[in-house]
């Protein structure tokens, strides 16, 4: 009797540690088509690899990956996205599933839940960890005013300029990367600090690292 092939599995995440101990965890059930480290990588890997299921980190480099998670959906790649991740916050999973995840699962639950995300996913249905289900639909169905996230009042392009500047990056070097005029990042800088109310550049650097745009 021929074995039915192994679900194909792309996994995201820039802590070298962290990706070798979820390659032993998922090895059993699911084949572990590539590793990447930052946003941008995901979305090259799932364009070339289209893989069943990606597991990513919410915090990466370039782009982080609910900003990833976005990218895809504009492009028609429907392939489901399963989160693992350290922060511990509602608007984190909120802004996940509004961006169309297939799961939200906390690092320290790993060993317990991904699995079950995983196959969560492949079924179409969405794993939320219990740990944050219930926060997260009281959130999603109270008013505007005490739900409103201020990262939602960034367009993805905004949010993709923030978390380059907040790596340390130049605007030339962001222009780049993004290929975009030096003045077009200005442009999205001046527009993300008047939109949140900020006053400085450090000010939107603190506002990126509060919400988890990039790591500390």
């Amino acid at each position: 009797m021929t074995r039915a092939p192994l679900p194909r599995i792309l996994l995201a995440d820039d802590h070298l540690m962290v990706a070798e101990a979820l390659k032993s965890l998922l090895s059993a059930e699911f084949e572990l088509v590539g590793v990447v480290e930052d946003g941008a990588a995901m979305i090259d890997a799932a364009r070339r690899l289209q893989p069943d299921v990606i597991v990513a980190d919410v915090t990466m480099p370039r782009l982080n990956g609910i900003g990833a998670l976005v990218r895809l959906r504009q492009e028609g790649i429907r392939v489901p996205v399963v989160f693992l991740t350290m922060h511990r916050d509602v608007s984190f999973a909120r802004r996940a599933l509004e961006a169309g995840a297939s799961g939200f699962v906390l690092k320290h639950s790993a060993s317990v839940e991904l699995v079950l995300a995983i196959r969560s996913a492949l079924e179409g249905k969405t794993y939320l960890t219990p740990q944050l289900a219930g926060e997260v639909l009281e959130a999603m169905t109270e008013g505007p005013r005490k739900t409103e996230d201020p990262v939602a009042a960034l367009t993805p392009r905004q949010l993709e300029v923030l978390q380059l500047l907040a790596e340390g990056r130049s605007a030339k070097e962001i222009a780049a990367n993004l290929e975009i005029s030096t003045r077009t990042v200005e442009f999205h800088k001046y527009q993300m600090m008047d939109t949140l109310g900020i006053r400085s550049g450090a000010e939107l650097i603190h506002f990126a690292i509060k919400h988890g745009l990039v790591g500390p």
